[in-house]
């Protein structure tokens, strides 16, 4: 009980508690002010002086301060996606319940209430509510840190995320109807064939696919070098340039295929750029429109890939799992799953395991009727029987595909395991 002082952020705040009354006032940068300000203050509780403890200040809204933490943080320190994200959450799900409430009126019952809402309804995933939890609690720590609030009424209630609507597993092509697809897009839009072609053969999104340099690119010498891949360090969202999702750079390797193609579009626009004068496509886009300029995911999606799979006769499925079929094609073919992280880009090795796990090679009803075989009383004990010696060398073989696939070489060498690249 009585006036503290606390530094956060690099902001000194002064903290008064006094017969179960609080007050938080932020006081700027200085340490001296901040101190004179605590001394003024257990002055007048020593006088007996608690007016400044009476004075009801307006609080500001959850809509006018999350407007000014838009413009005074969000858009100078997060990336423009995040941005993006944290709008739509507010819009849609937060600001209609809470948008016209005073910060400090929002109590922790209110917004268990709304998270559990969407969640016991099963109208939204667990994902979404987790997103939408997280941007209301952003913005009331911001509050915390700027004075307003003294404590977050949204923070641990990730437990009450769980929703009744089932999680979307990802969809991927087969290996044949990724054929089907390429041989669309080579009818109806023959100039897109690299792009969709890298989609599949690397696995990037589409943001990293528009923005892709031919900087970007290692070719190595000839297709046998294995020193061959595509440097992701870039991506296009909302009309900006920016970091990959992971914030971190990945090299993808390049399969002979997708060399191939990438080098006859690199003739082609090195020639283009031979004729302007110019003897450097470094910088170039890789992938560009009619005009010459960036190309328009929505428009890519609309123009050329939708009108593809229709054409191929396939299911709708979105842009984004061209991507997880590169990645269950790897799983599919041997790939670890150490090497599957590494080509994605994925944060840790548990998002490649939860996107992917259920793909690995061996799940097999088999490994069960063994357990049979292995209980099977033998005619003869002294001399082995033709199921027994069959039996030995299919678990020999089993081993020996066990190993492959938990072997710490992420590049693997057999013709089996490069069948995608080729």
């Amino acid at each position: 009980m009585g006036v503290k002082i606390r530094k956060k952020n690099g902001k000194w705040y002064v903290f008064v508690n006094y017969n179960g009354k609080r007050k938080a006032k932020c006081v700027g940068v200085s340490r001296e002010l901040a101190e004179t300000v605590r001394r003024t203050l257990e002055a007048k509780l020593a006088l007996g002086d608690i007016g400044f403890l009476e004075q009801a200040e307006s609080k500001p809204t959850l809509n006018e301060y999350s407007d000014r933490w838009f413009r005074e943080h969000a858009e100078i320190q997060c990336k423009p996606s995040t941005v993006y994200s944290y709008r739509q959450l507010l819009r849609l799900y937060v600001k209609p319940r809470f948008g016209d409430m005073p910060l400090d009126t929002i109590k922790r019952d209110d917004v268990k209430a709304f998270i559990t809402e969407y969640s016991s309804a099963g109208k939204l995933s667990r994902n979404t509510v987790r997103l939408m939890l997280s941007a209301l609690r952003v913005i009331l720590n911001h509050a915390i840190e700027d004075g307003i609030i003294d404590h977050n009424p949204a923070e641990r209630l990730g437990r009450l995320t769980k929703t009744q609507k089932a999680k979307r597993e990802a969809t991927a092509l087969t290996k044949a109807e990724a054929e089907k697809f390429l041989d669309a897009v080579r009818a109806i839009c023959p100039e897109q064939y690299p792009l969709f072609l890298t989609a599949l053969r690397a696995g990037l999104r589409r943001g990293e696919l528009v923005a892709l340099k031919w900087g970007d690119i290692q070719f190595g010498e000839n297709e046998q070098d294995s020193n061959r891949f595509i440097l992701v360090q870039r991506n296009y969202v909302h009309g900006k340039f920016t970091t990959p999702k992971s914030k971190k750079n990945r090299r993808v390797d390049l399969s002979r295929q997708l060399r191939q193609a990438l080098i006859e579009l690199r003739d082609v626009q090195l020639f283009e750029a031979f004729l302007q004068g110019r003897n450097s496509i470094a910088d170039d886009l890789v992938f560009q429109s009619g005009a010459e300029t960036i190309v328009d995911p929505d428009n890519l999606v609309s123009r050329s890939f939708l009108p593809a799979l229709e054409k191929a006769g396939l299911r709708k499925i979105r842009f984004h799992d061209l991507r997880h079929t590169f990645g269950s094609l790897l799983i599919q073919d041997g790939a670890s799953l150490t090497y599957v992280k590494e080509q994605m880009g994925h944060s840790s090795i548990q998002i490649t395991v939860d996107t992917y796990g259920h793909l690995i090679p061996g799940a097999d009803i088999a490994w069960v009727d063994r357990l049979d075989s292995k209980t099977t009383q033998q005619p003869n004990a002294t001399q082995a029987q033709p199921e027994e010696e069959a039996y030995k060398e299919d678990v020999a073989n089993e081993l020996i595909s066990w190993r492959a696939l938990r072997d710490s070489n992420s590049r693997p060498t057999d013709s089996k395991s490069v069948a995608l690249s080729t």
